[in-house]
């Protein structure tokens, strides 16, 4: 089992960067494939990237691809979001969540087994 907690977030300008880790704790963090999710005001989670267990392999939403990055540090036990070019609909509270088993990319929150509690970010235009 591996416990995960968000880090990073807060209030940006349009135009601006930020960085969230997710930090794992427990056992064999290198054996979790590992996603980011958000959720804005009254909207549903959605998938924002992934990343696969060795980092070799990324996954993003359409909607972030070529302004946001993922990487892992397994030494480390903790996952990166880079989010670069942020806009006001990027706000939300940032989730990350770890998929256990297979290693490749999935939208789908359900086959996600430990999640953080969540960051807020909040992009100001």
């Amino acid at each position: 089992q591996v416990q995960l907690v968000e880090s990073g977030g807060g209030l940006v300008q349009a135009g601006g960067s930020l960085r969230l880790s997710c930090a794992a704790s427990g056992r064999n963090f290198w054996s979790y494939a590992m996603g980011w999710f958000r959720q804005a005001p009254g909207k549903e989670r959605e998938f924002v990237g992934f990343i696969s267990r060795g980092g070799d392999d990324t996954d993003y939403a359409d909607s972030v691809k070529g302004r946001f990055t993922i990487s892992r540090d397994n030494a480390k036990g903790t996952v990166y979001l880079y989010m670069n070019r942020l806009l006001p609909e990027d706000t939300g509270v940032y989730y990350c969540a770890g998929r256990t088993g297979a290693d490749y990319t999935s939208w789908d929150q359900a086959d996600y087994k430990y999640w953080g509690q969540g960051t807020q970010v909040t992009v100001s235009s």
